[in-house]
């Protein structure tokens, strides 16, 4: 059985996509998959089992790039293709079913309509996938400490909480837990070093950012005992991989874009849904709620298909 799965060019939008893949991937143990997403996104499916290739999908002018996955995929008899970008491609390709999910924004979960392409109720939860090799990366960079995760960083300025606030956070976090090291994490390139500069400044910071696969970021995310970061793909990714998360929100919108996972939760600034500006959360703010979600969940919990 061949499916071809096209996924998000975004990485916290794939990352929401895994749980419908890995049911997927449990309903067909046989099969044998082509996934389809942005260059940011690869590198999630590395590991991933039952795994055929990945295809990038990089986006050129007036749409050429569909044109350039129809080419790559029409010489394939599929016999499901699931499009969760709302194209037209899985109509031109020859396939025995085909499930698209509906393009454009909507109100409401994001994983939820995720889940309505295969009429799942509740929607499958995120996974993340990991090998030996990464997670030798992660007990190299991060040891056998405890750690909590920052994640300072996010693809749009509106969503970053202030770095000044970050190392508040942690001021106060290491008097809450003093055997706890941190580790910050953020993506590649020098803005998003840029972003997180300031909290690697902290004294005893882990770099855990920038150079790493995101097999080997899941990997050590599953070492740590929480994340608390921006709505971001990194979010998505630590409450994929059974971290207790807490996302932080502003302008965007948690009732679309909040984390999923096991010991997932977030907290919004102030202000109506959409609009209000992520500067108005305080530390204070955080604090009790990881102090909240220390009561409940304790140390976080790896997950079967990790």
């Amino acid at each position: 059985m061949r499916i071809l799965f096209i996924t998000a060019t975004r990485l916290g939008d794939a990352v929401i996509s895994t749980g419908l893949l890995n049911y997927l991937i449990h309903a067909h143990p046989d099969a044998r998959f082509t996934i389809a997403c942005g260059p940011v996104a690869a590198g999630l499916f590395q590991r991933m089992p039952q795994l055929d290739r990945v295809i990038v999908v990089s986006k050129r002018s007036y749409d050429l790039h569909w044109f350039d996955l129809w080419k790559q995929c029409v010489g394939t008899r599929w016999d499901l293709i699931v499009d969760l970008r709302g194209s037209a491609i899985s109509l031109l390709l020859r396939t025995r079913a085909r499930r698209i999910m509906r393009g454009g924004r909507r109100s409401g979960p994001r994983i939820a309509h995720v889940g309505e392409v295969l009429s799942l109720s509740p929607p499958p939860m995120p996974v993340v996938w990991t090998g030996e090799e990464d997670r030798n990366v992660a007990q190299a960079i991060l040891g056998d400490a405890d750690v909590i995760a920052f994640g300072p960083t996010a693809n749009w300025e509106g969503k970053v909480w202030p770095a000044r606030y970050f190392v508040e956070l942690w001021s106060r976090l290491e008097k809450i837990f003093p055997e706890r090291k941190l580790a910050v994490f953020y993506g590649p390139g020098e803005t998003e070093r840029a972003l997180a500069a300031p909290v690697l400044a902290i004294p005893g910071a882990i770099d855990a950012g920038g150079r790493f696969s995101l097999a080997e970021t899941a990997a050590m995310l599953q070492r740590c005992s929480y994340f608390v970061g921006n709505d971001s793909g990194l979010m998505h990714l630590a409450a994929a991989a059974g971290t207790p998360t807490l996302g932080l929100f502003g302008p965007s919108r948690s009732s679309e874009y909040a984390p999923s996972g096991p010991c997932a939760d977030w907290i919004a600034a102030p202000g109506p849904e959409g609009a209000a500006p992520i500067s108005g959360l305080t530390p204070d703010r955080v604090v009790d709620r990881i102090v909240s979600m220390n009561q409940r969940y304790g140390k976080r919990v790896l997950l079967p298909f990790s």
